[in-house]
C-alpha cells in the first residue's frame, strides 16, 4: 500500500453521503437560497431561481451541500433542495439532437442555449436528453452537467 493513498482515496467521497465528489445533482425547488456557509445563520448570497437546473456538489457538511453553478457561481444549499434527478444544461446554440448517437441520423430538433433537459443514458461520447416533448442523442461535448469520461445505462 501506496502511504496517502487511503487519505487521496477518501477525499474522492463525501463525508456526509459517502457519494462522489464532485458529483452532479439538480434544483429540485423552484428557488434555494445559496448561503456563504453550511447553516441558516450564514448570509445569503443569492438565490438560484431555475428548477431542475444541474449543480455540481463539490463538498459536503451535515444537511449542507457546497454546489456550483456552471459559471462557477455558488454556495451553500440545504440537501432538501437538490435532487438526484440528473439534468443536462445545454451550452450550445441551436445545438441538433439527433435521432441515433451519430451526426449522420436524422435530426430530431434543435436546442437553443441555455435549455434545461431531462439526461438519460450515455455512451463515450454522446447523451440521450429531453426537453419540452423532444428527445435524443446530443454529443456531450455540448453538455455541461455530465462528467467528460461518465457512462450512464
Amino acid at each position: 500500500m501506496v502511504p496517502g493513498a487511503p487519505v487521496a482515496e477518501e477525499a474522492k467521497r463525501g463525508t456526509v453521503t459517502n457519494l462522489p465528489i464532485p458529483r452532479f445533482v439538480s434544483m429540485k425547488a423552484n428557488e434555494g437560497n445559496v448561503r456563504r456557509g453550511p447553516s441558516l445563520t450564514h448570509r445569503i448570497d443569492w438565490v438560484f431561481k431555475r428548477r431542475d437546473m444541474p449543480l455540481q456538489i463539490t463538498a459536503e457538511h451535515g444537511h449542507w451541500r457546497k454546489v456550483q453553478d456552471r459559471d462557477g457561481a455558488g454556495g451553500w444549499v440545504h440537501y432538501a433542495l437538490l435532487s438526484g434527478v440528473r439534468t443536462v444544461l445545454v451550452e450550445r446554440d441551436m445545438m441538433p439532437l439527433y435521432a441515433r448517437p451519430d451526426p449522420a441520423s436524422q435530426v430530431a430538433a434543435h436546442f437553443e442555449m441555455g435549455v434545461v433537459a431531462r439526461l438519460g443514458s450515455c455512451t463515450q461520447d454522446w447523451c440521450r436528453i429531453s426537453a419540452g416533448g423532444y428527445r435524443g442523442w446530443a454529443p456531450k461535448e455540448n453538455l455541461w452537467g455530465v462528467g467528460a469520461d461518465e457512462l450512464r445505462e
